[in-house]
């Protein structure tokens, strides 16, 4: 109706709850013309409120036993979460959860063990949940039976790309009626549908609303390229209770760690000009925000999303827009099929989006492969001013270089990495067309067709002036192929920077608090720039031999550290100093006058602009921990030995975790290995030693005692390479 009205028009919604049954959805035929914008908001700011739940109505509890209590189910309503007075309760679940635990909520590693399957009696469409073997990610299964070995029958496990199986500790299991045994949690039998409930203490369950999500999306647009949903506003509306999407999780996205659903309780397919903003997103099951596709010129802004199950805001455009496109980690494109022209193929992929002045936390409540904003498959999306905290991963996280042009600039990201491992509070990789997983043949790939490293990322990523705060991982953390980045001006308050191999990354006037920067395993022609930045510490660099375009004209804290760089044959113009900031305990990390620093080219950056800007988000916004600055003597240097003609040392830093792909710290590292070696038969640099003469080795005490246990025979040495585990036998002539 409203596009046959001229001129603008505003569809207000009175306060209350609008429960609905299936997605409101926007189709090109709701289009308006530029300045005549189709508006959907509240009437004078009355909290209207979109719901995917339904309201459990005549409920007749009763007590069951130990403290739980029972009701019948009228009708066929889906049974996924559980929402009291306004908030969500737990499926039944083992172990409990805890607060205190830092990942899933509480694992325990015979959460599947047969010993305790075997006092359920029908854990049928119960669900096993775990984190990735290596942390890098989550999976989850829904429970098919038990086998006749008493072992319990799963499908699932695809919402990673990288399927190493489950962590063999980090595990959960929910939807089980026999574990139902603390309050707040719940169960729900679906062939008898009655409902059980363990009320928390002082909640009166007879008076208590009750209401249980039934719908995925709450808004739909949906338009494509030829016909798209164009200038239409959502404000001021706050969307609530939507179904969990973690089954539905499946989509490999370009040779990530990620999958993805493509959906959202606000969900953009082919919309222009469009916006989203002053609302508040909570109590979502899946993705609050979707950007499918082709999408142009569309904002978000102003909004205030939490307790969100999977990602908050996600840009994930199609794989058919992508040239010479793989989907898993190992897979590659011969070189003479590579097609060889720049940028996209269609254009069925967002561009052109903002996303600004949003608090964002809270997420990731069931999928641990999630980010506050994700960007996949796009092209210049502009996040900015935006405060993002408590979240398992990264808070912004880039995927693949298809097609740059980002601008991420003024947020303020900490409190991340929270349930995941080998990641930072920015978390982005390569992997384009170009990328082979064997490290020397992606090598000599670089040496010879560098052109194939820029094909996708067209358009230099910028970032710029944020503040990040990574306690378990890097602030900044550039992972594999992570080309054309433009990195200038962030405040690093924890995890420092790393680069990963990559080409034509410029770093510069960037400051490092309490760590260093981690460039590793770059290529010869990277043509990478780090200059005029400050580091409260010596770099960690893991298997660098040409040191890119310029590393010069930085900051060290002490001598030590400048020498050890000079020996490298980097940083001749930069200096060593003090590092006095002007006020560290309020967060201004600005040198005072007269620093050393100046004559390197640094130049103090604002200190005040980071994060949300609208006085209401910054009220409600947690704030970030400001570090206690660790002077330079109290940082201790690895130890290095001679190891059968391998320099190696302990694997003992995030660094090097993430550089091997290792699981954990512990094996020892092989650094380097000289040519013609005893050692050089079966190690290679950036090998992790894990056994030796079948003795297992977790620091190099272990190695050099397992090495004078061998007498005069062939013995076995297992190594982890290129993220597998590999045996191999060494004969007695190369044990030296």
């Amino acid at each position: 109706m409203a596009r046959k009205t001229p001129g603008a028009v505003t569809i207000k919604l009175y306060g209350g709850i609008y429960r609905l049954s299936s997605p409101i959805v926007f189709t090109p035929a709701d289009s308006r013309k530029e300045g005549e914008t189709l508006t959907l908001t509240n009437v004078e700011n009355q909290k209207a409120i979109i719901s995917g739940g339904v309201t459990l109505n005549n409920l007749k509890w009763k007590e069951y036993k130990n403290g739980v209590w029972q009701t019948g189910i009228e009708g066929d309503l889906i049974f996924d979460e559980l929402i009291v007075n306004g908030q969500l309760q737990r499926m039944a679940r083992y172990p409990n959860y805890s607060s205190s635990s830092r990942f899933l909520g509480g694992t325990a590693s015979n959460a599947t063990d047969k010993e305790h399957v075997a006092h359920w009696k029908s854990p049928e469409g119960g669900y096993v949940h775990a984190l990735h073997r290596f942390e890098w990610g989550d999976f989850h299964y829904i429970i098919k039976g038990v086998n006749n070995e008493g072992e319990l029958s799963l499908e699932g496990g695809w919402q990673n790309n990288r399927r190493m199986g489950m962590h063999p500790q980090y595990r959960f299991v929910e939807n089980i009626f026999e574990e139902l045994d603390t309050a707040n949690e719940w169960f729900y039998d679906k062939i008898t549908k009655v409902l059980y409930y363990f009320p928390p203490k002082g909640l009166n369950i007879k008076t208590a609303k009750f209401a249980s999500p039934q719908i995925t999306h709450l808004i739909e647009f949906k338009g494509t390229e030829a016909n798209p949903v164009s200038n239409i506003d959502i404000t001021g509306i706050t969307f609530t209770q939507t179904l969990r999407t973690f089954m539905q999780n499946q989509e490999p996205l370009l040779r990530s760690d990620w999958t993805i659903y493509r959906g959202g309780a606000v969900f953009y397919n082919g919309a222009v000009h469009c916006r989203l903003a002053d609302c508040t997103l909570h109590n979502l099951g899946g993705n609050a925000i979707f950007f499918n596709n082709f999408n142009r010129n569309c904002e978000v802004s102003g909004c205030l999303i939490s307790s969100i199950g999977a990602s908050a805001i996600c840009f994930v455009g199609d794989p058919k827009a992508v040239r010479s496109p793989s989907f898993e980690y190992n897979e590659f494109v011969p070189l003479p099929q590579i097609d060889r022209t720049p940028g996209p193929l269609t254009n069925n992929y967002p561009a052109d989006c903002k996303i600004y002045d949003n608090l964002i936390f809270d997420l990731g409540y069931v999928e641990k492969q999630c980010a506050g904003v994700e960007l996949s498959m796009c092209q210049s999306i502009m996040v900015s001013h935006n405060t993002i905290y408590d979240v398992p991963r990264a808070g912004i996280n880039v995927s693949e270089g298809t097609w740059g042009g980002h601008i991420i600039e003024y947020n303020d990201i900490f409190n991340t990495v929270k349930e995941s491992g080998d990641h930072g509070s920015f978390n982005s990789w390569g992997r384009d067309r170009y990328w082979h997983p064997d490290k020397n043949i992606l090598d000599s790939i670089v040496t010879t067709n560098f052109e194939l490293t820029m094909l996708d990322v067209v358009k230099p990523i910028i970032l710029r002036n944020n503040r990040m705060r990574c306690d378990h991982g890097w602030d900044i953390d550039l992972d594999d192929g992570s080309s054309n980045y433009l990195i200038y001006n962030n405040l690093c308050l924890n995890g420092g920077i790393k680069l990963r191999e990559g080409v034509n990354r410029v770093v510069e006037n960037n400051i490092m608090i309490n760590n260093t920067f981690h460039p590793h395993v770059w290529f010869k022609n990277s043509n990478d720039v780090f200059r005029h930045n400050i580091v409260s510490t010596g770099y960690q660099p893991i298997g660098i031999k040409v040191w890119g375009k310029e590393t010069d004209y930085n900051v060290f804290p002490d001598s030590v550290s400048l020498r050890e760089a000079w020996s490298r044959g980097t940083d001749k113009h930069s200096v060593y100093g003090k590092l006095s900031f002007r006020a560290p305990q309020k967060g201004d990390f600005r040198l005072t006058d007269g620093s050393i620093a100046f004559s390197t080219g640094f130049n103090n950056f604002a200190m005040d602009s980071f994060g949300v800007i609208s006085s209401k988000l910054k009220l409600l916004a947690k704030r970030v921990q400001f570090p206690t600055v660790i002077a330079p003597d109290n940082m201790n240097n690895n130890e290095i030995i001679d190891f059968m003609g391998a320099r190696v040392k302990n694997l003992n830093t995030l660094g090097e975790r993430s550089a091997t792909g290792m699981d954990s710290m512990r094996g020892v590292l092989v650094v380097e290995v000289a040519s013609g070696s005893g050692a050089s038969v079966f190690l290679q640099a950036n090998d992790v030693i894990l056994s030796f003469n079948y003795k297992t080795i977790n620091k190099l005490r272990d190695l050099l005692e397992a090495r004078l246990s061998v007498i005069g025979t062939t013995t076995e040495v297992i190594i982890f390479r290129n993220q597998k585990e590999y045996k191999k036998k060494i004969e007695p002539g190369n044990i030296k």
